[in-house]
């Protein structure tokens, strides 16, 4: 992973800020939300690091990242963090971002572990495929 000046000067931060309400930059990586997040054992870059990811303009690492796929949205992550960023809106933010760049479908149900598909709230899964499947 390589941090230029190009990428701490990204857009996506005030996009991201812009379309989720949240200050990203508020974020000190304590690790809280990691600590609490109940699917943390699917992603593979975790809650406080997608924060650092988005303050660094490490664009291209988000998007080729499940993590932004995998979150619940469960808010476990939001109660527990000392500064009050929400991030489910950061995350939502940033999966919106890639959309709206890229187009396409980013959720398919294999993509998903059995273990989600299988225990997954059936009304979650359904307006998560609805929002993120053509």
């Amino acid at each position: 992973m390589k941090v230029t000046t190009d990428k701490l000067n990204s857009n996506l931060v005030k996009d991201v800020e812009e379309i989720s309400g949240q200050k990203v930059s508020a974020c000190f990586q304590c690790g809280k939300c990691t600590g609490g997040c109940p699917v943390v054992w699917a992603m593979d870059v975790f809650p406080h690091q997608v924060l650092r990811y988005a303050q660094m303009g490490l664009v291209d690492e988000l998007l080729h990242s499940k993590t932004l796929w995998i979150c619940a949205s469960c808010q476990t992550c939001d109660s527990r963090c000392p500064r009050g960023v929400d991030i489910p809106k950061v995350i939502e933010a940033l999966r919106l971002t890639i959309i709206r760049e890229k187009g396409g479908n980013y959720l398919h149900p294999k993509d998903l572990p059995a273990r989600v598909r299988e225990n997954a709230p059936q009304q979650g899964l359904v307006s998560a495929f609805r929002k993120y499947a053509k």
